[in-house]
């Protein structure tokens, strides 16, 4: 089991580095040029559990249990009343961010209730390990009690095994948007929004270290405990958070 996961983790990032144009022959190749000594039907397998098919062809015939699980997870936002309480609905995506010519990924986790940040991750890769380590920085911070509905949208990064185990572990609730329904995860695409208005539109950045410093700087500094919301009564996050307590 724990070999398998390991093992996913790397077929997830090979898939993404592909735009997800690579099906099991070519992962599977991928795979032993990074000496990693594996069986064809393993991948398969692992592929077809986790819902990761080539968009170039049609690969699999048949969908696997595992799959149809991953197209059954519904919003389980869409008919509830807004979170009374933190930790009841945390809401999570992730963005591009172009410096220098090149790509970095930035994915956040949001309290609903107070819209702060309880988790993040930049890197170079948009893969499972980025969402994942976003969400797992939210649970050490958080500790939520089981029950906690987690929002996303339908990205292979969500979907992924990996992140599913970290539901199942914790007790977690998975929710998606429906199918081409990106508004149903507005507060996510309202945060990223600000975010580069405030900081990525207009600066320039030499180095990630620098990028990443920015970024720390705003999200757990500005943003947190300074920043306006006018959805939160003109308070902050941490000021929100303080008048519930």
């Amino acid at each position: 089991m724990k070999e398998d996961i390991k093992l996913l983790g790397a077929i997830e990032r090979i898939f993404n580095d592909s735009q997800e144009t690579y099906g099991s022959p070519r992962i599977h190749a991928a795979l032993r040029r990074e000496k990693r000594h594996v069986g064809r039907k393993r991948v398969e397998r692992l592929m077809r559990e986790a819902g990761l098919k080539a968009r170039s062809a049609i690969i699999y015939r048949r969908l696997g249990g595992l799959h149809y699980f991953f197209k059954s997870i519904e919003n389980k936002r869409l008919n509830l009343p807004k979170p009374t309480g933190l930790n009841q609905h945390w809401v999570a995506d992730l963005t591009y961010i172009r410096m220098k010519g090149k790509w970095q990924y930035l994915a956040v986790v949001l309290d609903l209730y107070s819209r702060r940040v309880i988790g993040w991750s930049m890197g170079k890769n948009k893969n499972v390990q980025l969402t994942g380590s976003a969400l797992m920085m939210a649970i050490r911070k958080r500790k939520p009690k089981p029950g906690l509905i987690f929002h996303t949208d339908r990205g292979v990064e969500y979907r992924s095994y990996y992140i599913q185990s970290i539901h199942k572990r914790y007790g977690i609730l998975p929710s998606m948007n429906r199918p081409g329904q990106c508004t149903d995860n507005s507060e996510m695409e309202s945060f990223f929004h600000r975010l580069k208005a405030d900081i990525i539109h207009g600066n320039s950045f030499n180095t990630e270290e620098e990028l990443r410093y920015s970024i720390a700087g705003y999200l757990n500094h500005f943003y947190n405990r300074k920043r306006l919301h006018s959805s939160l009564s003109y308070l902050s996050p941490v000021e929100y958070e303080r008048t519930a307590a």
